[in-house]
């Protein structure tokens, strides 16, 4: 039984599970927005929120911790520079998940995990005439 077990195992062996959120991890600094699977992206937001809560207290004890999540310079730089200044009113919470679509392959729900503060566009969609024929078509295939 898992009794009092935190996190998941996602079918890896503990040293690929690491590995992976590490480069999940450096992947959503970097980039501010990954799709992947629910499970992952819950996983994810729970170390996600724990570094970002590091780079804001910002002490030599914190900065080596976080050193040992994120191993990618360009990542770790970001991640002192911009998320404190970025943060600095926000206790927790950094992240949020959007359902997004069922993978083609195998159904697995996908997830987009990005920051809060990311403004995400709202597309426009246009209106479609519902008195089309087929006259007006050739029309606008000709022009």
């Amino acid at each position: 039984m898992r009794h009092l077990l935190k996190g998941r195992k996602l079918n890896r062996v503990s040293s690929h599970r690491k590995a992976m959120l590490k480069n999940m991890l450096a992947s959503l600094i970097k980039h501010e927005s990954i799709h992947t699977t629910d499970a992952k992206a819950k996983e994810l937001r729970r170390i996600i929120d724990r570094v970002i809560t590091y780079a804001k207290k910002n002490t030599d004890a914190t900065v080596r911790q976080a050193k040992k999540l994120v191993e990618d310079k360009v990542a770790f730089r970001k991640l002192f520079t911009e998320f404190p200044k970025r943060f600095e009113d926000r206790v927790s919470g950094y992240t949020r998940i959007l359902k997004y679509k069922n993978r083609k392959g195998d159904n697995a729900p996908i997830s987009i995990i990005e920051f809060v503060d990311v403004v995400r566009p709202v597309p426009v969609q246009e209106k479609v005439e519902e008195n089309t024929t087929e006259s007006t078509i050739a029309e606008n295939t000709e022009a």
